[in-house]
């Protein structure tokens, strides 16, 4: 059973959901292998629950949601809105949309649902403003996770690195033998090497100060862990410009590279079936995983999660689905096929497979610092300037004109004076 109130706010037992009638249109980035698997999952559920209400798929094609957030720009800028659209917590949410009042606190679903008694403590903080919550969090993603190769680091003699340092090591055996070191996709996949880098070279005071000021970006120690990215790039496949972040983590798990460096949505891939898009592979056995090297101890998250616009076409039906997105059974239906565990802290954890049971424990153990490429420490304009400059740097490998750029960008945010 599922109650339903007004766009205000839902909760989640008794009433009727077959009295709903009309649409709903959610835009998001989810269109392939466990991402999408996990989405129609999700999809479905909402159907069962709202049989009236069509529900309409506007997901755009394009990882990290590069491409969707151009058209969603778009559509938002000509006042046209989709119901309910995917967005990351932290600065995306709340230096871009709310910042622009394109949507709605939600304080009346959390309170008739009950969220705020399972949603984590290090969340509300990241989807909130002046008291307010703006969105309705479906998951909780690693960014620093380093996808490896078992057999091949075993024909190389080598184990998996826990430093940069060793991480080059590496690199010397596995490309004596004809094999690529670290599996890169295209420019935002670099982005997501870089802020791993970063972590590992700063440490997390100092990488969470790049984004309050506190860290110079002009300081020597930002220069060090810039040259190790430049090293680091100096071991990544030559066409990674492109490929997917999908194709990358295939070069793994094909026996062509020995690492990739991404979030664990590459679990979703690898593990869903292939009927759903993924590969069909077990953990611990085809691919295994590690932290990014330097930050073992260290959960660099995202969250990805639901909004309620302002001028909603039929604000109705995006409350209908935002109740699914944040209900035990929707999240329990989408994150072990997306390859994420819940936002919600009481899914049951035997749905889980063994990476994602390892996530659960990290994230309830490690030091939780945010990531820049989705979305949690940085807003779009802060984002797009410093992947300007990344993308200069990939091309010319300055490390000193590449560093003047991001102390630039974050003197132009205001975070940086």
């Amino acid at each position: 059973m599922s109650e339903t109130t007004d766009s205000e706010g839902t909760t989640e037992e008794s009433g009727d959901t077959s009295a709903e009638t009309g649409e709903v249109e959610v835009f998001s980035w989810w269109t392939g292998g466990g991402e999408a698997a996990g989405l129609e999952a999700m999809i479905e559920l909402f159907a069962e629950e709202y049989p009236d209400i069509t529900f309409n798929n506007a997901a755009v094609a394009g990882g990290a949601g590069t491409n969707a957030r151009a058209v969603l720009a778009t559509r938002l800028q000509a006042g046209d809105p989709p119901d309910s659209w995917q967005g990351h917590a932290g600065q995306e949410l709340i230096g871009t949309y709310v910042a622009a009042n394109q949507i709605q606190p939600l304080n009346d679903m959390y309170e008739a649902n009950g969220w705020m008694e399972v949603m984590p403590e290090t969340l509300i903080p990241l989807i909130s403003q002046d008291g307010n919550i703006y969105s309705v969090p479906v998951n909780i993603h690693r960014a620093n996770v380093m996808w490896t190769n078992p057999t091949l680091l075993a024909e190389a003699n080598v184990d998996v690195p826990t430093s940069w340092d060793e991480f080059f090591t590496a690199c010397e055996a596995i490309e004596a033998m004809d094999k690529v070191c670290l599996a890169m996709g295209e420019q935002w996949t670099a982005m997501h090497l870089l802020e791993t880098v970063l972590l590992g070279s700063l440490g997390v005071e100092r990488y969470n100060g790049l984004w309050t000021g506190e860290t110079d970006w002009a300081s020597a120690e930002v220069t060090t862990a810039l040259e190790s990215f430049a090293q680091v790039l100096d071991h990544v496949n030559s066409d990674a410009s492109a490929l997917s972040w999908q194709d990358a983590a295939q070069l793994v798990v094909n026996g062509d590279a020995a690492f990739n460096i991404m979030g664990d949505w590459v679990n979703g891939y690898f593990a869903s079936s292939p009927d759903s898009g993924g590969l069909g592979l077990t953990p611990n056995d085809a691919y295994g995983w590690a932290a990014s090297p330097g930050t073992a101890g260290t959960f660099q998250f995202l969250s990805d999660s639901f909004v309620l616009p302002v001028d909603a076409p039929h604000p109705d039906g995006a409350t209908a689905w935002l109740n699914v997105a944040g209900s035990k059974a929707g999240q329990e239906a989408f994150n072990p096929v997306k390859g994420s565990i819940c936002a919600r802290t009481d899914c049951d954890a035997a749905l889980f497979d063994a990476y994602l049971q390892s996530a659960m424990d990290d994230w309830s153990s490690n030091e939780v610092v945010g990531s820049l490429t989705h979305g949690v420490v940085a807003n779009d304009s802060w984002k797009s300037e410093i992947d300007t400059a990344l993308g200069l740097f990939l091309t010319d490998r300055n490390v000193e004109s590449f560093q003047s750029a991001l102390a630039a960008a974050c003197a132009s945010i205001g975070a940086c004076q």
